[in-house]
């Protein structure tokens, strides 16, 4: 099944059209979730739907029925070995003007993609850095809304297949992020991520490297840290929940030696394990 052939359900029936209206196309209102599935089932399905709900809350949404969106994603992903759902939810149609329809009527869009090729981990990915900043808004931080200018504009700024992913800064410089995925490193035995707390976004996945850090007792910092300062760290690993775990071999100048390095590997014989 190829993009051009994704499976779609829109309010549990069988479509791919929505309302010109829609405020989600006028002004990326409305929130979404990307699900890995994996034998037919949608992996980390609660901590997706905790954050689908916050996100809901934040921006006025009314709660989608998550009974609902559970059997629409078996109808759509049953027979599927390994497959990639998103769940779209948006707030509907309400004319002109940003202000919202006092009693909104949203839409959520189930979305079957075929599983993406899949990139070599065994010797590890390569990064650039890109100009494009993320912009600071606390208040938006932490949930997955529609608009995604940001990623988009930092993704098209490399056509290189030799780049496998690009960091992204805050507009002080600090690093944030990926594109698409949550950034670590490790130093003398210390776990270290970007601080996200207004900036960027917690991923699914991140939650369970922190989870499989607490378990092996290793050190979690939230840092402030700068593009050069990776220089100084011993290994570099980015996460999302259909990558998972996946160990960085160069960015910038420099090459990380992923063969010397254990940590990456046993937190993701962790992560097949659960």
């Amino acid at each position: 099944m190829s993009e051009s052939e994704a499976l779609c359900l829109i309010d549990g029936e069988r479509g791919n059209t929505l309302a010109v209206s829609d405020r989600a196309l006028h002004y990326g209102d409305g929130v979404f979730e990307t699900l890995a599935i994996i034998r037919g089932r949608p992996q980390l399905w609660s901590a997706h739907m905790e954050r689908l709900l916050r996100g809901c809350a934040l921006l006025g949404l009314p709660a989608p029925d998550l009974q609902a969106l559970a059997a629409e994603c078996e109808t759509l992903c049953q027979d599927a070995e390994q497959a990639v759902c998103k769940i779209i939810i948006t707030r509907g149609s309400g004319g002109r003007g940003y202000r919202a329809p006092a009693s909104p009527q949203p839409h959520r869009i189930l979305i079957r993609y075929p599983w993406p090729q899949q990139v070599d981990a065994q010797n590890g990915l390569h990064l650039t850095l890109c100009h494009t900043p993320l912009s600071c808004h606390p208040q938006l931080s932490g949930i997955k809304h529609l608009n995604r200018l940001e990623q988009v504009l930092a993704r098209n700024e490399w056509q290189d297949d030799a780049f496998d992913e690009g960091l992204m800064c805050d507009p002080q410089g600090y690093l944030v992020e990926g594109t698409m995925s949550n950034l670590f490193a490790i130093r003398q035995a210390a776990l270290l991520t970007p601080d996200l707390s207004h900036c960027g976004l917690p991923g699914i996945m991140r939650q369970q490297v922190f989870a499989l850090a607490e378990q092996r007792g290793i050190s979690c910092q939230h840092v402030r840290f700068r593009p050069e300062d990776l220089e100084q760290v011993d290994e570099i690993f980015i996460c999302n929940s259909l990558l998972g775990i996946v160990p960085v071999s160069r960015f910038a100048d420099r090459d990380y030696p992923i063969e010397q390095g254990l940590a990456w590997r046993e937190a993701m014989q962790a992560w097949l394990e659960t």
